[in-house]
């Protein structure tokens, strides 16, 4: 900074700083896009994209529904990342209002599908109803959290450095279930694999502000103690209220 008349003046060589730091932050946030996509990808391959691909899919619409609404999500948080990337930021904006109902979509589906996978596997005779009861746990506590990490995405929507770290938090909430379909055996690996995005802006951020946004902690916080729902899916007191839950739909 210079300063002309006591008023501080960018210097070119400050602003050039700027647009590097930014040019920078964008490539990350495409790169850990990219990265959630393979995750997702990843995770559901063997039980639904496979398969789907092969035409070996039988499942019923409503679940073909949730899937593809749910991977539409990842197209259109990878479109929304790359208009940033390429500077086309007015057009971001402008198509946030897609992106606000759409997210409400997600949502409403996801609660839906919660509700009526487990009941499906209790209809078809492959679980009983306490399995179901307490499987209820996962993909409520998954819109739950993205739920309130969107809503309070839209509400900071006007602010970009609060609102886009909002949108991975909840993208990182609905790749609870793709993880959890990698099979692994322990569970501080699952979550360890689960937040890694997370982790993965928090070195950046490190990097290239010397400390890390508030949203992170609160989020990698939030989405950690969620994570003990999991030890809690086939307990007495879930399994109550899961039953609960789920008999007007058996």
């Amino acid at each position: 900074m210079t300063r002309v008349t006591g008023i501080p003046v960018e210097t070119t060589g400050s602003r050039q700083g700027v647009v590097v730091e930014r040019s920078r932050a964008r490539r990350f946030y495409l790169a850990i896009t990219l990265i959630l996509i393979a995750i997702v990808v990843r995770g559901f391959w063997p039980s639904y994209f496979g398969p789907l691909l092969a035409g070996g899919v039988t499942r019923p619409w409503i679940i073909h529904l949730h899937g593809a609404i749910f991977s539409g999500w990842m197209v259109l948080l990878l479109a929304q990342v790359s208009l940033v990337s390429m500077g086309r930021v007015r057009m971001h904006r402008r198509f946030g209002n897609v992106g606000i109902a759409y997210g409400t979509l997600v949502l409403g589906i996801g609660l839906l599908v919660s509700f009526v996978a487990p009941v499906l596997h209790v209809h078809a005779g492959e679980w009983t109803v306490d399995r179901a009861a307490g499987f209820l746990l996962a993909p409520l506590g998954d819109m739950m959290l993205f739920g309130g990490f969107f809503g309070a995405a839209i509400a900071y929507r006007q602010r970009p450095e609060i609102h886009k770290r909002l949108i991975l938090a909840a993208t990182v909430a609905l790749a609870f279930a793709a993880v959890g379909r990698m099979s692994f055996e322990s569970p501080v690996v699952f979550l360890l694999v689960w937040l890694s995005p997370l982790f993965a802006a928090m070195a950046f951020d490190v990097f290239t502000r010397r400390r890390v946004h508030p949203v992170y902690f609160i989020s990698v916080t939030v989405l950690a103690a969620a994570f003990v729902r999991i030890f809690f899916m086939q307990s007495p007191g879930w399994l109550k209220i899961g039953r609960a839950l789920l008999i007007p739909f058996l």
